[in-house]
């Protein structure tokens, strides 16, 4: 069986256009597959060269195969039908090593139809770090490699105003685009490039902050023998994705004619601010999450999928999403609607097997970040605690006994809730304290919380009541009350 390469699988090449920081699977089964359909579909007409942006063998690179690879979508559609789509991706044309092909690296700027720079190296990668210089071949970080090529661009087009680039960082950062922006700046400053070079940065170079949204599992290891089998080649960077994505992208309403979205709509929105599509993914997404863990755990239930083919968990999750999260965030009611059922399809992903015990990890600072501002705002909104959430709440201390059917299981979180949690539990075990007491004991927490929630008018009776109900009568009989 051949192995990919251009020669044996002939197609379409194209120019240079877009430099990619960062050659892991999500950006080559969410940029890059997204480039090739534009590509194929419209008059885009853009080649990607990846820059590996840290020093490393592993995995090998991606030129190996001539820059071509395949992904495989995965999951239920629109319809609600599973589906499995090959597709051997074309868009990327080679991958430099920016530590062992500096001056290559360097060229890039000097390509008159370089437009675009995607990049993702990581959360940890758009940070500042102190011993960076102009004259390292290469410097550390991403953000002072970015400043040196801006450079040689500004200096081969003598400060162009139409050389400049639209710089679209996918890194999961809030405002990643800012962020990248000022650490740009920032090194120019400390390098004390010209005054000139910083005007030109401002002027002819867009940052754009990003939001983005794909489960890419990677490569499919326990299926690639199979899917080699029904692709007639072999392939080393193989990359399964779930069948959603979103990719939200604040910035000029011209970037959707440059990239040729009006000619080929993908599920790419060009907005003013990112921030409303922000919360809604945190509080549709992560939240029902992390509402859904522990009650789906004590349930008997292991697995997402698994939790939302139980009639019971899904009811529960869908009737906290549609009355209990979207009537409190500031997006239009249709917008809100459509991303939750696209939600609740994923969560449904017979391809993706999400381990609830994986994803309870941090789950007191998840619940805070996720679920209380809806729960907050719900009873501000109506006056009175949103049911579901305040039973998530219940459900989630009952998680933290550590215990399923007499059978314990590995709790993962902060040190403070671990060891607090196992006295307060210990506590009540002897008797030495009520369910109530437990509960004020969490809720008073305001080093955690940010406030003390046993002032929240209602919470800690109702919470004590949710608990209760779980421990005398088991998760099953409790959470059928809210479905």
């Amino acid at each position: 069986m051949k192995t990919l390469n251009r020669q044996d699988f002939p197609g379409a090449q194209y120019p240079e256009r877009i430099i990619q920081f960062g050659e892991g699977n999500f950006l080559r089964a969410f940029i890059d597959w997204q480039v090739d359909l534009l590509n194929e579909h419209t008059d885009l007409n853009a080649g990607v060269v990846i820059v590996r942006p840290i020093d490393s063998a592993f995995p090998p690179s991606l030129s190996t195969q001539d820059g071509l690879y395949t992904t495989v979508i995965r999951g239920l559609n629109e319809q609600g039908e599973a589906v499995s789509d090959a597709r051997l991706i074309r868009s990327v044309n080679r991958e430099l090593n920016v530590y062992q092909e500096y001056e290559e690296f360097l060229k890039l700027a000097h390509n008159p139809d370089m437009r675009f720079v995607f990049s993702n190296t990581t959360e940890a990668g758009i940070s500042y770090h102190a011993g960076d210089k102009f004259e390292d071949a290469p410097a550390v970080s991403y953000p002072a490699k970015l400043t040196r090529l801006l450079f040689e661009r500004f200096s081969h087009f003598n400060g162009a105003a139409d050389k400049g680039w639209v710089i679209i960082p996918c890194e999961l950062i809030d405002y990643n685009g800012d962020a990248l922006q000022e650490l740009v700046l920032r090194y120019a400053q400390e390098w004390e490039l010209p005054a000139a070079f910083v005007q030109w940065l401002n002027d002819a170079n867009t940052f754009c902050s990003t939001l983005v949204d794909r489960i890419v599992t990677g490569y499919p290891r326990d299926e690639a023998v199979e899917i080699e089998k029904s692709l007639g080649y072999k392939d080393s960077f193989l990359a399964a994705a779930e069948h959603f994505y979103l990719f939200v992208i604040q910035g000029p309403a011209t970037l959707a004619q440059e990239l040729r979205l009006d000619k080929f709509p993908l599920n790419v929105l060009i907005v003013d601010d990112i921030k409303p599509y922000k919360e809604r993914k945190v509080a549709i997404l992560n939240g029902a999450h992390t509402a859904l863990v522990p009650v789906a755990y004590l349930a008997g239930l292991n697995t997402v999928g698994e939790s939302m083919n139980d009639a019971e968990v899904c009811a529960f999750v869908e009737k906290t999403i549609a009355e209990e999260i979207i009537p409190v965030l500031d997006l239009p009611r249709d917008e809100l609607q459509s991303f939750a059922q696209a939600v609740t399809s994923r969560f449904q992903n017979p391809y993706i097997q999400h381990q609830l015990l994986s994803i309870s990890l941090n789950g007191m600072t998840k619940f805070r970040t996720r679920i209380l501002p809806q729960l907050l705002a719900g009873q501000q909104v109506s006056g009175t605690l949103p049911p579901r959430l305040t039973f998530a709440l219940a459900a989630l201390i009952a998680f933290y006994k550590g215990e399923r059917n007499n059978e314990t299981y590995p709790l993962q979180d902060d040190e403070h809730w671990l060891v607090r949690y196992q006295q307060l539990w210990a506590s009540l075990g002897d008797k030495q304290i009520t369910e109530q007491q437990l509960v004020e004991a969490v809720l008073g927490d305001s080093g955690h919380w940010g406030q003390d929630l046993t002032q929240v008018p209602g919470l800690v009776a109702k919470v004590s009541e949710d608990l209760q109900v779980i421990l005398s009568q088991g998760m099953r009989a409790a959470v059928g009350r809210y479905c």
